[in-house]
């Protein structure tokens, strides 16, 4: 239900406390004094049957009692409670509720359970149970039982431990930082992070949001609220690494790189969200995050009057994965060390140089107090030095200090200055990574992949039939000739690999590539031998039959030896590859509990778990994010040229990486696939070895549209729709995906003035990278946009989208057709599409804004069944609206 009715949970006029007590020491009691004792201003009636006033204020026995329907209910008393009153409050119309009290028993059957299910028949929203409670320290709002009083800010604060939350109150406090708000969520009966995600993103007095998760338990939810929220404002979390990984032994490599914390990493990382290691840690990003902007680069140069503390400084940069800046004519990346006795005029000259460098992105000033030099002179130089170049308009770089000593004028005048202070040069390190990884990872949602071309589309039949024919067989791997024919049905190319039942068939299967000058490689065929090379499976470079045979043998009977409970089916029977300067690789889909099919790239070979240079991702995956996965491992630096060895085709990678991608879309009973190893040169790549398991799909997962597995819905490619003009013009209806930049930089340029200025309201000329960004970076979970393309010509001929809020009832829905091809049909076309799809989502209602100059789309709003009223806050504006049912009807028409 989303951000339905959250806003009585934040800002109620009235409270019902359910289980208010005059009992010292207990629950009711410790929540009827905060709420009384935070400064609320609305009425706040307490009800309990036992008593019929506390502290002289009447006490109600039951909701009934009440005399006008509270916005909030919030309940301390115990589980057995539960029901009745949420049924009680739910008939009267109650908006929302906050359990404090704990479960005693969370069975499918629980009094928990029980409340959820009343609360979700009454449209009731339910914070808990067993929270903390909700803090909205602006309006003296404190519901729950924490000890702290926090200042009012501008940070939102969201946990699923109640401990937590008090211990992150007191180091708010420490640290002299407010809040927005307050919450935590409990046992998310309903309302969960993904819900809070979406709520405080359009919260206006929320500029940060802080989260702290143990378990992530509607990934889908989530991944679709973090990057939404991660879009307009930083959201910075910590979870605890600690037993994340409790799993059985992995079945494949690509699982074992695959444990749960590097998912979680990658899932984090693809949402735009910072993720930090400690509470501490995660008020540093908040702090810094709030005092500096997002800026380009990473080069970091390093200001101090003392070699020492600039070396430490130097250390910290390269553990956090920084780059010093090269700064000066001599192009040196070491600190500008000015020597103990650095007076004012030595920063401010520094500073001044650094800030004009262009090779220089953020500067970190340090400095130890010592008797040559006055500290303080030398911060107050400092900042009016950073404050004048503000004032020149130039691009606005970072600056840190580390000021030890100093004078509280002195850093409240580099505060001032808009000048992050720290403790400590690693401290200050890390609040610079903090605002670059920040920064990287909105560049990421922004990014325009590149373009891929493909040989040919994935013959997605034939991977089906495969895979079914395994599972027909209840199978759960598929044998290595399966699993090469699979890779390539999606353009992945593949060493022949052939099977055979015992040695003599090894040989004649081998004879032809011997007597061809090539060598042969003999493996094990067991579904039970996962690892070949540990039972010792594997026989390479056999040079002639007779040698295959006596392989083939010996293999047979140390499997038999070492793993007699094992299924041998036979052997396969490959050709050696001769690529002497290639790189082994190892690529892959892993079956994630959380996220569902994760994508993993890294080093391969048989050390591949021991090396662990890896990085995943979640699919869908593009261009730009495949190359993003090769860049962060450091089998990277060897694709790359160096000596007399070529450089790998790094795009041939990239296509078997999004090629894995569209396999985890389109192939839902596809588990986890390896590649190993994958091997890579300046000819292309080639898959070697690799291993596939399947297992039937859940039947909850078989409806909906989309992919159900993957945590990120991917491209909706069933929403492809062929169409004929009026005038006689082929056109594919598709929907819009991110490399669609250039097509929409063209069809805006093909657009008059006015017909621009009847779509956005005012003129538009300015199409830059992050105006058409926004455009074409679809998350199809709660948004689509469908363009219109010529199939001649490959122009684009309009487009229309429409968002739905996140509650999923009401999407807002926006058009624009070439000036040149209106009275085609076109437009009808594309309006019935969004009704459609808004009915397949399950929306209620489409509404949009229109100038009520624009005639020509009111009156195909009107033919369409859309109702119309003018806008109550802009009378230029005509309000259209139509009920989605009604909508669908005339599309099938």
């Amino acid at each position: 239900m989303s951000t339905y009715r959250l806003d009585k949970v934040f800002n109620p006029a009235t409270i019902a406390l359910v289980g208010a007590s005059a009992r010292a020491g207990g629950l009711g009691r410790a929540a009827l004094d905060n709420l009384r004792g935070g400064g609320f201003a609305g009425r706040i009636a307490c009800i309990n049957p036992r008593y019929g006033e506390i502290d002289g204020e009447p006490c109600l026995p039951d909701l009934a009692s009440l005399d006008v329907v509270p916005d909030l209910v919030v309940i301390t008393a115990p589980g057995r409670y539960w029901p009745e009153t949420l049924e009680e409050a739910g008939r009267r119309g109650v908006a929302a509720a906050v359990i404090i009290a704990a479960e005693d028993d969370r069975g499918p059957g629980s009094n928990g359970a029980k409340a959820a299910a009343i609360a979700r028949r009454h449209g009731l929203r339910l914070v808990g149970p067993n929270s903390f409670g909700v803090i909205v320290p602006r309006i003296g709002l404190d519901i729950g039982i924490a000890r702290r009083k926090p200042a009012a800010g501008d940070l939102a604060l969201v946990t699923q431990s109640g401990a937590i939350a008090a211990g992150m109150l007191e180091w708010g406090a420490r640290r002299n930082l407010g809040f927005s708000a307050i919450v935590s969520v409990g046992d998310k009966r309903d309302v969960d992070i993904g819900d809070l995600l979406d709520h405080f993103a359009t919260d206006r007095h929320s500029r940060a949001i802080l989260l702290h998760v143990e378990k992530i338990s509607a990934p889908r939810k989530f991944m679709s609220a973090a990057r939404a929220a991660a879009r307009v404002k930083p959201v910075v979390i910590v979870k605890p690494r600690h037993g994340s990984d409790a799993l059985g032994a992995p079945a494949t490599h690509t699982a074992a790189l695959a444990r749960p914390d590097a998912v979680l990493d990658a899932a984090f990382r693809r949402a735009g969200l910072l993720r930090v290691g400690s509470l501490d840690e995660l008020f540093d990003a908040a702090e810094t995050l709030g005092r500096a902007k997002p800026f380009d680069g990473r080069r970091l140069a390093i200001l101090t009057n003392g070699r020492g503390i600039g070396a430490l400084a130097m250390d910290a940069l390269m553990a956090e994965g920084g780059e010093a800046a090269r700064h000066g004519e001599s192009g040196v990346a070491e600190p500008v060390d000015l020597g103990g006795g650095a007076d004012a005029k030595a920063y401010a000259q520094a500073m001044q140089a650094l800030l004009a460098d262009p090779g220089v992105d953020a500067v970190l000033a340090l400095n130890l107090p010592n008797a040559l030099a006055d500290t303080d002179a030398a911060a107050q130089a400092l900042a009016e030095t950073v404050r004048t170049d503000r004032r020149k308009g130039f691009r606005r770089k970072p600056v840190f200090a580390v000021w030890p000593g100093a004078e509280r004028s002195s850093m409240r005048a580099l505060e001032e200055a808009g000048i992050p202070c720290f403790a400590s040069e690693s401290e200050a390190v890390r609040g610079f990574m903090h605002l670059v990884r920040y920064r990287e990872g909105l560049h990421q949602l922004m990014q325009t992949p590149q373009t891929l071309a493909q040989e040919r589309a994935p013959d997605r039949a034939r991977a089906e039939a495969i895979i079914a024919g395994a599972l027909t067989q209840e199978r759960r791997w598929l044998d290595p000739v399966e699993a090469m024919e699979l890779l390539q049905t999606y353009g992945i190319a593949t060493t022949p690999t052939l099977r055979a039942a015992d040695p003599d068939e090894a040989a004649r299967i081998a004879a032809p590539i011997i007597a061809d000058g090539g060598t042969v490689a003999v493996k094990i065929l067991s579904q039970d031998i996962p690892h070949k090379s540990d039972v010792g499976g594997v026989a390479l470079d056999l040079t002639s039959t007779d040698a295959v045979r006596k392989a083939a043998a010996a293999i047979l009977a140390r499997a038999r030896e070492k793993r007699p409970d094992a299924q041998i089916a036979g052997l396969s029977v490959q050709p050696m590859m001769r690529r002497p300067r290639a790189r082994e690789l190892i690529c892959g889909i892993a079956d994630d509990p959380t996220f569902g099919p994760v994508i993993v790239f890294g080093r391969g070979g048989t050390a591949v778990e021991q090396i662990d240079d890896k990085a995943l991702a979640l699919p869908p995956l593009d261009a730009n994010l495949a190359a993003d996965m090769i860049a962060r491992t450091r089998v990277s630096r060897i694709l790359a040229a160096y000596r007399d060895v070529p450089a790998a085709d790094i795009a041939a990678v990239q296509k078997v990486l999004v090629a894995l991608s569209q396999m985890a879309a389109d192939l839902p009973a596809l588990r986890e696939l390896d590649i190993n190893p994958l091997l890579a040169d300046a000819a292309g790549v080639i898959a070697v070895d690799a291993r596939v398991a399947v297992a039937p799909v859940p039947e909850n997962l078989r409806r909906g549209s989309g992919h159900l597995r993957l945590a990120i819905r991917p491209y909706p490619k069933e929403w492809e729709t062929p169409f004929t003009t009026r005038d006689g013009r082929a056109v594919l209806i598709r929907p819009v995906r991110p490399e669609d930049e250039e097509l929409f930089k063209t069809f805006f340029s093909q657009i008059t003035t006015e017909d621009l200025r009847l779509r956005f309201f005012a003129p538009v000329r300015d199409f830059s990278h992050a105006f058409i960004a926004r455009l074409i970076q679809i998350d199809y979970a709660r948004a689509i946009a469908f363009t219109a393309v010529d199939r001649a010509s490959g122009e684009m001929l309009g487009a229309v989208r429409l968002h739905a809020d996140a509650n999923m009832e009401t999407g807002e829905y926006a058009i624009l057709l070439r000036s040149d091809l209106k009275g085609i049909g076109l437009g009808w076309r594309l309006m019935r599409m969004i009704i459609a799809w808004a009915e397949a989502e399950g929306l209620s209602v489409i509404e949009g804004q229109v100038l009520r100059e624009n005639t020509t789309m009111l009156e195909m709003c009107r033919k369409l069944g859309f109702s119309m009223r003018t806008d109550p806050d802009d009378a230029d504006l005509k309000v259209v609206r139509l009920a989605v049912t009604e909508g669908a009807a005339r599309t099938r028409e």
